[in-house]
């Protein structure tokens, strides 16, 4: 994970000079399929970048990553919607998706809804599979939009903050940006941990 980290992290620090708000929308829209790649990895650092060097806006950043995220999910939305569940359970297992996490995500929307949409913006492993029932289940898709973007809208807020407050605060790294990196994860690890104690166990025992 370390090796991955310093590799990513030297590409995307010097991409953003090239792909700027099209490349954060690109990766948001891939954060939110069902590719592994942690968005406290994409906006935190953007953020970094805007508030120490001014190439980017931190305004901009955060549009970028709502924009990218609302779009991921629609096509995550739409795609379980045409295909059905019986399907999507079907091939599941093939794309990384067992039955036992698309279950969890399907209870998690059929009890909460557009609010479940929502707050799943702000939790690890949910927040990429809750478009699958939501396009099974058929929920509004206006109302499944509004929760995504407004969900999506804090949550890139929150990780810009990181990065606002570390590139303000430089000393906090000792002048390392794989530090950045590593305490973006060390959130993401946080929020993994409220994740399983607040979501996934109660599902379990459900």
């Amino acid at each position: 994970m370390h090796e991955f980290l310093r590799h990513f992290s030297a590409w995307y620090l010097d991409a953003l000079s090239h792909g700027g708000y099209w490349l954060i929308a690109g990766l948001m829209l891939l954060e939110s399929t069902l590719v592994p790649l942690p968005s406290e990895v994409i906006i935190a650092p953007a953020a970094y970048v805007a508030a120490t060097t001014g190439e980017l806006s931190v305004v901009g950043v955060v549009v970028a990553g709502t924009v990218g995220s609302w779009l991921g999910a629609s096509i995550m939305y739409w795609a379980a919607r045409w295909l059905g569940r019986p399907l999507v359970m079907r091939i599941g297992p093939y794309l990384g998706l067992p039955a036992a996490k698309l279950e969890l995500a399907e209870r998690w929307a059929s009890r909460f809804g557009w609010i479940g949409v929502f707050f799943s913006r702000l939790l690890p492993v949910i927040r990429h599979l809750i478009g699958i029932p939501a396009g099974i289940l058929r929920l509004s898709f206006r109302r499944y939009s509004i929760a995504t973007l407004l969900g999506s809208l804090l949550w890139c807020s929150v990780l810009a903050g990181l990065g606002v407050v570390v590139g303000r605060n430089r000393e906090l790294l000792a002048g390392s940006l794989n530090r950045f990196f590593l305490l973006v994860l060390g959130v993401a690890a946080l929020l993994a941990a409220l994740y399983y104690t607040f979501v996934q166990r109660p599902a379990r025992r459900a």
